[in-house]
């Protein structure tokens, strides 16, 4: 799995405004719903419930909030970077500024999984995260995950 394959230009919001770890997944959920077709809604829930489970809050200033939905086609990626860090209860208890979001089929399994593990590789990158905190476009930011170094099968 590439993330080209579920991460494109128009997957990428810079500078989201939000106060909080809610508002960050509502934010999320509506740009998923309208790029995916899916229910806003739905997609929020299946958020929700995953954090409750324990935060997606990965470290660094970064979140990987995920979940499988029913209906959706296939795996689904959005990047966001925040315009200021909110608190996200992240296991090192900094605010997050980076979030990936990634959706997958609630047949999925494995790749689910795979896809995970690639993008929270990519995202341990301090040089990535730097970079994509520093990005003017959209296109800076997703040329950064798809440098040669993280391009690594999962």
């Amino acid at each position: 799995m590439e993330i080209s394959q579920i991460l494109k230009a128009e997957h990428v919001l810079l500078d989201v405004r939000a106060a909080s770890k809610k508002q960050v997944l509502e934010v999320l959920a509506d740009r998923a719903a309208a790029l995916t077709g899916e229910s806003e809604r739905a997609i929020f829930n299946v958020l929700l419930e995953r954090e409750r489970l324990g935060s997606t809050g990965v470290g660094r200033g970064v979140a990987i909030p995920h979940g499988k939905l029913p209906g959706i086609p296939g795996l689904f990626g959005l990047l966001a970077r925040l315009q200021a860090p909110v608190p996200f209860d992240a296991v090192d208890e900094a605010p997050v500024d980076i979030l990936f979001l990634l959706l997958a089929p609630e047949t999925a399994g494995a790749d689910h999984l795979k896809a995970l593990s690639r993008v929270s590789r990519i995202l341990r990158d301090r040089t990535v995260c730097d970079g994509i905190r520093a990005a003017a476009t959209a296109e800076e930011a997703l040329a950064l995950v798809r440098l040669p170094g993280t391009a690594r099968a999962a």
